[in-house]
């Protein structure tokens, strides 16, 4: 590799490497996995020497997507064996964290959209991804698919009518007003308040844990109705000496619990109206490992 091809190649990655890692996130909802996969990437780039690129963004996401949904496809046996509910590691933003090493906080990382997406087949949820998140033509995620453009636009289209039933984008919330409902609900939280827990939430409001089974009394289903969400929660987290904070959660106001500066659990919420619509909680450790370590603001 001549030197004015290894300043062009480091100037082409420096350019491209978050997309890569954001791709990798949104197809397998794991910032671990995400890391391996950008990782990777960067050695099949580094495999092709001095080969020139005419479209290096689309090659690096499609060589990235490959990656990340041959991955995908391994792992569904396991998540179906998965102990309890299956939600995306979150991704908490720190101001402290390099932008350039941050998952991009856009629409596409809310996880209400990412719990629909995890209800999708590997190949439709890379489809949508792909053209209608990171703008690839068919031809390219039919590549990626190993698939016709006709059978990748059907998966695309299948998966927005999956997204549109579910209404993962049903609500929009000012987001002063659901930073206010998150720091009432942290609040009532810390100090095990039911009755203020009840007041933040909707009265259908539903909540989910995933735990991976580390948490035996933690609930396998969904739970429903604001003062059972508040009573299984409480029940959940009362003598832990928890301390609960407001903080982004997947580009949404959310809650990080803390015990002893260590994080042990994440909260991201979803609003309607003035009240908390559902919380989906993250509380398995594997899941938490990349939020470990951070000095706090």
């Amino acid at each position: 590799m001549t030197e004015d091809h290894q300043t062009d190649f480091a100037e082409l990655w420096t350019a491209h490497r978050r997309v890569v890692r954001d791709v990798a996130y949104r197809v397998l909802g794991s910032v671990a996995d995400a890391e391996d996969v950008t990782q990777e990437t960067y050695v099949r780039l580094l495999a092709r020497g001095d080969a020139p690129l005419d479209e290096p963004r689309a090659w690096l996401v499609t060589v990235a997507s490959r990656l990340a949904i041959d991955r995908l496809r391994a792992h569904e046996h396991s998540r179906r064996a998965y102990v309890g509910p299956w939600l995306p590691e979150p991704v908490v933003t720190d101001e402290r964290i390099l932008p350039e090493d941050r998952v991009t906080l856009d629409d596409s990382v809310r996880m209400a959209l990412l719990v629909v997406l995890e209800q999708l087949t590997p190949a439709e949820r890379t489809a949508f991804l792909l053209h209608d998140v990171f703008d690839l033509g068919f031809d390219r995620v039919a590549e990626v698919l190993g698939v016709s453009p006709a059978s990748a636009r059907q998966s695309a289209s299948r998966a927005r009518r999956r997204i549109a039933a579910q209404g993962a984008a049903r609500f929009s919330v000012d987001p002063a007003v659901a930073r206010r409902l998150s720091a009432r609900f942290a609040a009532a939280a810390t100090e095990g308040d039911l009755d203020g827990l009840v007041a933040a939430l909707a009265d259908d409001a539903r909540g989910h844990f995933d735990s991976g089974g580390a948490y035996p009394d933690a609930p396998v289903e969904v739970v429903v109705g604001a003062e059972t969400v508040a009573r299984q929660f409480l029940a959940g987290v009362g003598g832990l000496g928890l301390e609960f904070e407001v903080a982004e959660v997947n580009a949404e106001p959310g809650i990080v619990a803390r015990r002893r500066g260590r994080v042990v659990s994440v909260l991201a919420l979803e609003f309607a109206g003035d009240r908390i619509s559902v919380i989906h909680g993250i509380g398995n450790p594997r899941k938490l490992g990349h939020l470990q370590d951070r000095p706090r603001a």
